[in-house]
């Protein structure tokens, strides 16, 4: 845990996060979120009871002095005010409004389960619906359009970086902590996810060759502490997030698309959806490649292409029919056999 939050937050908040991280397995990125997102409430809360001195601003109010008792007095009504801050005075959009109800109904739940509290008043909270999307992504076409882009001095390693990204769905943070040890002789790749946990990645050979052709021309010269750092910068560190959330920006820029929302996160969204409908891989598996925890956050690769719709218009036996005028009816009617026409109320119009 942070010193940061060790300084700041409450003694049931330090236990909260100490629980999350030490018993949970929670990331430490994970439980800096939960922190800020308790932070925020009872910064409200001490504005709600006036607590707080008018001239402070919200970013410098301390929450250190939060006791249990006030901990116990928030009620459900408290926390739909403060849900209505968040979207009047803050401007939090839905996915945010319910990802810091999610952190307080988290923390609730484990004081109550802890005895620390005799009833949980947020047990019934309720969150804003969020508007499901499909995820954005690149074509086969913009992929390999992506991947020709990539020049300059350090070619080799960017085009490790986006292959690894498109060929395995790895996030951001597994990429940049990944080890020369991870990458194993049987064509493996180790990759630690979401709350430490380990996931084995089958490479395939455009990764193991641009691994390879990275291998050759990575740094000699690192930092200590960053020697087994798989990816490296060009100060001799591991790389950063930003230094590959730039890299990926800069593609997309000559691309033209920069400024249509995509981020290195939709290399994920890419390789997922590639491997789903190209690869027809079943949706458990894609679950494992993933690492993902539930299935119903893997459902949302399943998004039909538009190629898939318009061919399913097009199969309709009824998509070569054109409509026919008065005459064509007419002319059908005296086509009909003699003893074939149909007589008002026969066996024949009973179905």
């Amino acid at each position: 845990m942070k010193i940061q939050m060790i300084k700041e937050a409450p003694l049931a908040v330090r236990e909260y996060l100490g629980y999350m991280e030490t018993v949970k397995g929670k990331s430490p990125n994970t439980v800096e979120q939960y922190f800020t997102d308790l932070r925020i409430f009872f910064r409200y809360y001490k504005i709600l009871r006036g607590m707080s001195g008018e001239d402070v601003p919200f970013s410098e109010i301390d929450i250190s002095d939060i006791t249990l008792d006030d901990i116990k007095s928030v009620t459900l009504m408290d926390t739909y005010d403060y849900m209505n801050y968040l979207r009047e005075i803050r401007n939090n959009k839905p996915a945010a409004r319910a990802r810091k109800a999610a952190s307080l109904r988290s923390f609730y739940k484990f004081l109550y389960m802890q005895n620390k509290i005799d009833e949980n008043p947020l047990d019934k909270l309720e969150t804003a619906k969020i508007k499901k999307s499909l995820p954005k992504y690149l074509t086969l076409e913009d992929s390999i359009d992506l991947l020709s882009l990539i020049d300059g001095d350090y070619a080799e390693r960017n085009y490790c970086i986006v292959t690894l990204f498109l060929n395995c769905g790895l996030r951001l943070s597994e990429l940049v902590n990944l080890d020369i040890t991870d990458i194993r002789r049987d064509d493996t790749m180790r990759v630690v996810g979401k709350g430490n946990k380990e996931r084995t990645v089958y490479l395939n050979r455009a990764c193991i060759d641009a691994i390879n052709s990275y291998l050759e021309v990575r740094p000699k010269k690192v930092k200590e502490k960053d020697k087994n750092a798989l990816f490296i910068s060009r100060n001799g560190n591991r790389i950063s997030r930003e230094a590959v959330q730039l890299m990926v920006k800069n593609l997309f820029t000559k691309m033209g698309i920069a400024h249509e929302g995509y981020s290195v996160h939709k290399l994920r969204h890419t390789a997922a959806t590639l491997m789903y409908q190209y690869g027809q891989t079943d949706i458990r598996a894609l679950k494992e490649i993933l690492g993902h925890e539930n299935l119903n956050t893997t459902e949302i690769y399943t998004h039909i292409s538009d190629n898939e719709l318009k061919k399913a218009a097009m199969a309709n036996p009824l998509s070569s029919m054109h409509r026919r005028g008065k005459k064509d009816v007419e002319k059908k009617k005296t086509d009909v056999p003699d003893g074939k026409k149909k007589i008002a109320g026969s066996d024949d119009d009973r179905e």
